[in-house]
């Protein structure tokens, strides 16, 4: 092996190395720096309100990450578990009053509440299926979060047309945390049988990210409803 030649395989060994590194470590301090981050977004909203008595970086030199963060899983599950009893409701009920009587305050609280309600629901099937449009024209085929069957004065001016529309939610990439809300006919989407996390990874990543290949079950798209198993014939 001649100098050069031996240059150029340390080289590219070395090339190799740094890229398997990469892989590894790159992942990790995003991660991680995600994680950080909501932590410290959490620590920002929450200790500012809290007295210097119950606060802990009063006492401590260096500040303690992620306290503000396990006082707010804290105040939410008191506040779930104060809502069970009909003490607790009262008070939540009588805040909701309030709220609703407010100009402005209660077009924002009652819009808020509205889509917790719809994406936490335990039977909730919002977002939780993709799908493919030909968007944005014939022959161009755009990946799309299916959101619910439309519903309301829009589903009634569709159901005049003879229209069977469904709501889509269409995310640009590699950041999917915005875009556009679409009104697609319930036969021209192509419903897939990926995960909404395995859809996400694929449009974060640009499309290099590709889940495997799951049989495909040939059933009308439902939103909100599960396929019944079919019993054996006797």
């Amino acid at each position: 092996m001649t100098e050069h030649s031996k240059r150029g395989y340390i080289g590219t060994r070395l090339r190799n190395y740094f890229l398997t590194g990469l892989i590894i470590c790159a992942p990790v301090a995003i991660t991680v720096w995600l994680v950080r981050t909501f932590i410290d977004w959490a620590d920002g909203w929450v200790k500012p309100y809290l007295p210097n008595f119950y606060n802990p970086d009063t006492y401590s030199p260096v500040a303690i990450p992620g306290f503000g963060l396990l006082v707010a899983i804290f105040v939410i599950t008191f506040v779930g578990f104060m809502t069970a009893n009909l003490v607790g409701r009262s008070i939540v009920n009588f805040a909701e009053s309030l709220l609703n009587r407010t100009p402005l305050v209660r077009t924002i609280y009652k819009s808020t509440k509205q889509i917790f309600q719809t994406v936490l629901q335990e039977q909730s099937s919002s977002f939780k299926k993709a799908g493919l449009i030909e968007y944005p024209s014939p022959g161009i085929w755009s990946l799309v979060f299916i959101a619910t069957d439309v519903k309301g004065e829009i589903a009634s001016k569709f159901n005049e047309r003879g229209m069977d529309m469904v709501a889509v939610f269409l995310p640009p990439t590699p950041i999917p945390t915005a875009g556009f809300l679409l009104f697609i006919p319930r036969d021209k989407i192509i419903p897939l049988e990926m995960s909404a996390e395995d859809a996400a990874k694929l449009l974060i990543s640009g499309g290099l990210v590709t889940p495997d290949q799951k049989p495909i079950a040939n059933v009308p798209l439902k939103i909100g409803q599960q396929k019944t198993p079919e019993l054996p014939v006797t």
